[in-house]
């Protein structure tokens, strides 16, 4: 991959960016943010866009019987729309996210939400940016078939324990290839192109299990995959401490994942560190695009100044709102440079993507204004959407 890389301040309108195939993208800064809490992260329905696709879930019946089951034992769960035309042999396959539970205790908790429990999952989401079937509003994937398989086991679909005592079972892994199976039952076998993607806690989950998803595939299929804002990085917060490797270990411990994280990692790091994208990404063998932003807005709430690391509030305005003062820009500039740091020698592999910009924002592809705001003017770059489909396609920068 030739990557075009360069930075700027903080309050530059043009922070930094790394594009597959070196295609150069401009990126306004832009505040916004998503999430709601910390365990729980939840898009909602885009206030303002007419017909947006509303897709109904299918509940995987036979997964019961090999044990692939939410942490309330219940079956899991997907949204599938069927893809069209040219689109009708190719699949988009995205990983719900919704941030972790770090304890028994919290994921006893979970498991009374949609993110614990089928029976409390809504009956419809809807499709939009890179699940749009809108040729206008995603010009690549409009007519692929497009899943979202929901999020239901609390440890980015990598557990395979349970606790009998607290009635709880980490079954992410068998969840992921019982919802597989039942795709490549409905026709995912035929496959010519797949991607694998998710956002947040599922973009982990797309590095995580993104060999996985490619051996399911004869080498005639062209697989992909593409994290979207789930980078997360083992950061140092605001008083010195490692509050996301904190919570890390709380997941690793609870769900026993020091048995299903890969051995490439844990056979020389803590199994806490292979949790954190930066020390498994290199050793993901199928192709793989990281989406992320600089200053993503849920690692600096949690993870750079939580209410833990920040007890007198004084990150708050700038954490929660991006109202930031001097010394705090400077930290977040820190923050910016470990990042790039981190995806450097990944982004030399010509096999891989990287798109990293200055927007305030956690998760982009998912929606319509970030993934292809459709405001572009006759030769401008358009942004995240053509970097993607420009690297998965393999097109050369006009």
């Amino acid at each position: 991959m030739n990557a075009l890389l360069w930075s700027c301040s903080l309050t530059g309108l043009i922070l930094y960016s790394i594009l597959a195939n070196g295609v150069v993208g401009f990126d306004e800064t832009d505040l916004f943010n998503d999430f709601n809490g910390t365990n729980v992260f939840e898009k909602k329905v885009e206030s303002g866009v007419a017909n947006v696709l509303m897709v109904g879930l299918t509940l995987v019946q036979a997964a019961a019987a090999k044990g692939a089951v939410c942490l309330d034992g219940s079956v899991p769960g997907y949204h599938l729309h069927r893809g069209c035309g040219t689109g009708a042999n190719k699949w988009i396959i995205q990983l719900q996210g919704g941030a972790w539970c770090d304890s028994i205790e919290n994921c006893q908790n979970r498991k009374w939400s949609s993110y614990g429990s089928s029976t409390l999952m809504e009956k419809e989401l809807a499709f939009t940016g890179i699940l749009s079937n809108q040729a206008a509003e995603n010009p690549d994937f409009y007519n692929w078939n497009k899943v979202k398989v929901r999020y239901c086991d609390g440890a980015s679909f990598s557990g395979d324990s349970e606790n009998k005592e607290a009635q709880l079972q980490f079954r992410g892994k068998r969840v992921f290839l019982a919802v597989m199976e039942d795709l490549m039952a409905k026709g995912m076998c035929r496959a010519k192109k797949v991607l694998l993607n998710g956002c947040s806690s599922g973009g982990l989950s797309s590095i995580l299990r993104c060999d996985d998803f490619k051996s399911l595939f004869p080498t005639t299929t062209k697989v992909k995959c593409m994290s979207d804002a789930g980078f997360f990085l083992d950061a140092v917060d605001i008083s010195g401490g490692h509050s996301l490797r904190r919570m890390y270990s709380g997941v690793v411990h609870a769900q026993g994942l020091q048995n299903t994280l890969p051995c490439t990692c844990t056979s020389h790091l803590d199994p806490t560190l292979c949790f954190f994208p930066e020390n498994i990404i290199n050793q993901v063998k199928t192709p793989m695009f990281i989406l992320n932003s600089a200053f993503d807005s849920w690692q600096i709430e949690n993870s750079i100044a939580p209410p833990s690391a920040d007890p007198s509030g004084s990150w708050h305005n700038c954490s929660s709102s991006f109202r930031c003062n001097a010394s705090q820009k400077q930290f977040l500039e820190g923050f910016k440079m470990t990042m790039l740091n981190a995806v450097k020698n990944f982004s030399m592999s010509r096999k891989n993507g990287v798109f990293i910009n200055s927007r305030w924002a956690h998760c982009q592809a998912e929606r319509q204004d970030t993934w292809f705001p459709g405001n572009s003017q006759a030769g401008e770059d358009k942004g995240i959407a053509v970097a993607v489909g420009d690297w998965y396609f393999k097109r050369a920068k006009k």
